[in-house]
């Protein structure tokens, strides 16, 4: 059939239209931004540079048992499996001292750090220790859980909470109701367990509050009690566990099948976001940024950290049975930090507190055989 020219005219106009379209939608696809990657995505792309690297990562973790955070060192290489990774516990008082002392001998080991010391980290930034880093999730992380935004030098991996442990038998009907000074009932003597409060600051703190609130002449009364006295958390937890003990103060763990960690609506208790950082002259910085994002990730935290404690992350969810941590009108994560900063006042109430449980006795709950020295978790 042949066209008429106003018929040509109008095919041509209409074919040069549909070449302009697809022009446009070709410049674009070219053009737009293209999405930001996934997590895991991210991880992986870290994972090949740390690969690059060596494939080693050593990271300095507080904790009061050895192997306590061994689940995390094996699930981190189950899913990066040509990664080596020594993850050494120790009270964050001893690590800190090692860092120190690696620091001014100029032979670190540390690659990163995970530690409830909080004035380190600040002290560590200002002395330009710390590598610039914010891992994989940082935009997720709450504000009072990290560094400053425009900084970025530490991030916290996840919430601790120390209160008081109890019996469940011995709760009143409604555990809110609990008192700090129900414990000085004669239920209760020859039948505390306290885990020092003079060796650990997160548990003196847990003390400062209740010193604050019932005065000194309170722990005059705790100790004729007759208390057992032990070094490390767990221990603690673990006696209220038992049955053994009736409860315990300004700590925190798995206490079942006998006991529970109580959340008074009378009572403060001690929370805290554990930081974790990387340091600048690190052996294994590509390791170290593996690791922390790793730990960060929204499915690290949801599958190991929110099983047991709040995490960092506002995108994951409490663990069964717990409030977000903004609806304990109780604590304040922030606070933990401020007590941290002014060690003047820490030790002089530590000296204080000792003058009632006296001295520490013991050996390190973290290295009971005394084996890690100054550099452990060296490759």
């Amino acid at each position: 059939m042949k066209l008429s020219k106003k018929q040509r005219l109008g095919t041509a106009v209409a074919a040069a239209l549909a070449l302009s379209a697809v022009a446009t939608t070709a410049i674009a696809q070219t053009t737009s931004p293209a999405a930001p990657a996934s997590e895991q995505d991210q991880l992986q792309a870290l994972y090949k540079a740390a690969e690059a690297e060596g494939g080693k990562v050593t990271v300095y973790i507080g904790g009061d048992a050895p192997g306590q955070w061994d689940s995390l060192a094996d699930a981190f290489t189950k899913q990066f499996p040509d990664m080596k990774i020594h993850l050494v516990t120790d009270l964050s008082k001893y690590h800190n001292a090692r860092i120190d002392n690696q620091l001014a001998t100029g032979k670190l080991t540390a690659d990163a750090a995970i530690l409830q010391t909080s004035q380190d980290f600040d002290r560590w930034k200002a002395h330009g220790d710390l590598l610039k880093y914010k891992p994989v999730g940082w935009d997720k992380v709450f504000t009072n859980a990290k560094d400053k935004d425009k900084d970025g030098y530490y991030t916290g991996v996840f919430y601790g909470a120390f209160s008081y442990l109890v019996n469940t038998e011995q709760l009143p009907s409604k555990q809110s109701d609990f008192k700090g000074t129900d414990l000085l009932e004669p239920a209760y003597k020859n039948k505390l367990i306290l885990t020092y409060p003079n060796d650990d600051d997160a548990v003196l703190f847990g003390y400062k509050q209740i010193v604050d609130k019932y005065g000194w002449n309170y722990l005059a009364k705790l100790v004729q009690q007759n208390p057992k006295l032990i070094r490390g958390v767990p221990g603690a937890a673990a006696g209220v566990a038992s049955g053994d003990y009736l409860a315990s103060i300004a700590v925190g763990g798995d206490t079942r099948p006998s006991g529970t960690q109580v959340f008074s609506d009378t009572e403060r208790f001690n929370s805290w976001a554990q930081r974790g950082a990387i340091f600048d002259k690190a052996p294994h910085k590509a390791g170290a940024k593996l690791f922390m994002s790793w730990l960060n990730s929204e499915a690290t935290q949801e599958n190991a950290i929110a099983t047991w404690t709040w995490s960092v992350r506002k995108d994951v969810a409490p663990p069964t049975g717990l409030k977000p941590l903004a609806s304990y009108k109780n604590t304040d994560p922030k606070a933990f930090a401020k007590f941290m900063s002014d060690r003047a006042s820490v030790e002089r109430f530590r000296s204080q507190v000792e003058l009632y449980f006296g001295q520490v006795k013991g050996v390190d709950p973290g290295d009971p055989d005394n084996t890690l020295g100054r550099t452990p978790g060296g490759f």
